[in-house]
């Protein structure tokens, strides 16, 4: 989809498992960069690699992306977007959450290629986090 000369075209890219409020609130802070959010949805395949296998499938994960109101628009992520993509979709810029600053500093080298959008950082919600929510439910007793 071509932008429009209006739009100002925001890009993230999530894992979006067990969607919680820290999501929506990435979502939310991410799309005041711009007034149009696309989210490139990693697949299950690609966090397995680097995390461990989603609880929530693909097509689960992006449903409920698709749903959240400051979401304009889910793609499957490739992981080597060229520069000639982000220009076609008109994509000003570019925002990831970070937490460490291992996190940051790993993430600054992977994604600083020449000729992409800026780059802009947000902070994780130190209060939740879809590993937390593993973790209570393990914690917790269910019969």
């Amino acid at each position: 989809m071509l932008a429009e000369p209006s739009q100002r075209k925001v890009y993230v890219v999530m894992v979006a498992d067990l969607f919680h409020y820290g999501h929506v609130e990435f979502l939310k802070h991410a799309r005041a960069f711009g007034n149009y959010l696309i989210v490139g949805l990693l697949t299950d395949e690609r966090v397995k690699q680097y995390k461990r296998l989603p609880i929530m499938n693909l097509e689960e994960r992006m449903w409920v992306i698709e749903s959240c109101r400051y979401v304009d628009e889910v793609v499957i992520h490739q992981s080597q977007r060229s520069v000639e993509w982000f220009k076609a979709q008109g994509i000003v810029a570019r925002v990831h959450a970070v937490g460490t600053e291992t996190d940051r500093a790993r993430k600054a080298n992977r994604l600083n290629r020449p000729g992409l959008p800026p780059k802009f950082e947000i902070p994780y919600q130190k209060d939740i986090s879809t590993t937390a929510i593993i973790r209570r439910i393990k914690s917790r007793n269910f019969n």
